[in-house]
């Protein structure tokens, strides 16, 4: 494949629009997790796309939120970092006539930074009539002056080759930004650690996933078999949520370690043994330490 153009390109939307389901969708296998619960992304992460001559390297964002925790304001952060300096912007909405106060302060924030923008209209297979979309794009269309308006499922793929051909528009002449084969700029080790959060975001109730943050202390190949030891440290914030994580027996963490170890060797190609521990860090979304500690960094 010779690539002779590229762009990069940010994602961004209120939380739980479907970012990171579009982001899998676009580059065609799982490098974001995803959840039906808000802030599930804490990081930006780069999905490379190779089509033709083309690489499009797509920004997957934190879902822009008001922020109630030192962790919250990392996030949004990310995100208005995340609106500079690149390409075009894909402003993810649901199938709402309406623009809500966060679709707002994003799109003041595309119209301050002066960057072509497409507005994604998502999830269109929960409507029973394809007309509910007009006043959806008459909306929006009034609120700014989007360079085009795709209407998309993200979980079942249909918009998606529109979508990118939408954003080819925006590539310009020159080298490829990530090597051939690169999907994603995420080390393994953590994307395992996402992975595990993943399944605490499926498998627990209210607040307690929240609180969590999953840190890989060990991640080793075996050279005669190309086994993969990993063992990680789930985190949370309670003692009370330590129990409800560990579970009667220790049958909830068992369940959770079950699910991820076979996400992690999918994405692996290979066997993979996985040893969680559960200990709690109180308070630690406010504590500038403990976010950088468990990876949320300022690049």
């Amino acid at each position: 494949m010779n690539i002779t153009k590229s762009a990069m390109v940010t994602i961004a939307g209120r939380p739980n629009v479907g970012k990171s389901t579009l982001t899998n969708a676009l580059v065609g296998e799982k490098i974001a997790i995803v959840s039906n619960k808000p802030q599930t992304t804490r990081n930006r992460i780069c999905a490379v796309v190779n089509r033709d001559d083309t690489q499009i390297v797509f920004m997957d964002t934190p879902g822009f939120h008001k922020a109630r925790n030192k962790l919250g304001d990392y996030m949004d952060n990310v995100v208005h970092e995340s609106i500079a300096d690149v390409d075009a912007i894909v402003l993810i909405v649901e199938p709402i006539a309406s623009v809500g106060t966060q679709e707002t302060m994003l799109i003041d924030r595309i119209k301050a930074q002066k960057i072509p923008a497409i507005l994604v209209i998502n999830k269109i297979d929960t409507l029973e009539n394809k007309e509910d979309l007009f006043p959806v794009i008459a909306a929006y269309s009034e609120a700014y002056e989007f360079a085009a308006i795709v209407p998309i499922s993200a979980k079942n793929g249909e918009g998606i080759d529109e979508l990118f051909a939408e954003v080819c528009k925006y590539a310009a002449p020159g080298p490829q930004l990530f090597p051939e084969g690169m999907v994603t700029d995420q080390p393994e080790r953590q994307i395992m650690a996402e992975i595990i959060r993943e399944k605490l975001l499926w498998c627990l109730d209210r607040e307690v996933p929240h609180g969590t943050a999953v840190e890989i202390d060990r991640f080793s190949e075996r050279t005669d078999s190309g086994i993969i030891d990993l063992e990680a440290t789930i985190y949370c914030e309670k003692a009370s949520h330590k129990g409800i994580i560990i579970g009667k027996n220790g049958a909830m963490l068992k369940k959770i370690s079950t699910m991820a170890r076979n996400d992690c060797e999918r994405f692996m190609g290979t066997k993979v043994y996985l040893r969680c521990w559960v200990k709690v860090k109180e308070n630690w979304r406010d504590s500038d330490f403990l976010i950088k500690n468990f990876g949320y960094r300022d690049e």
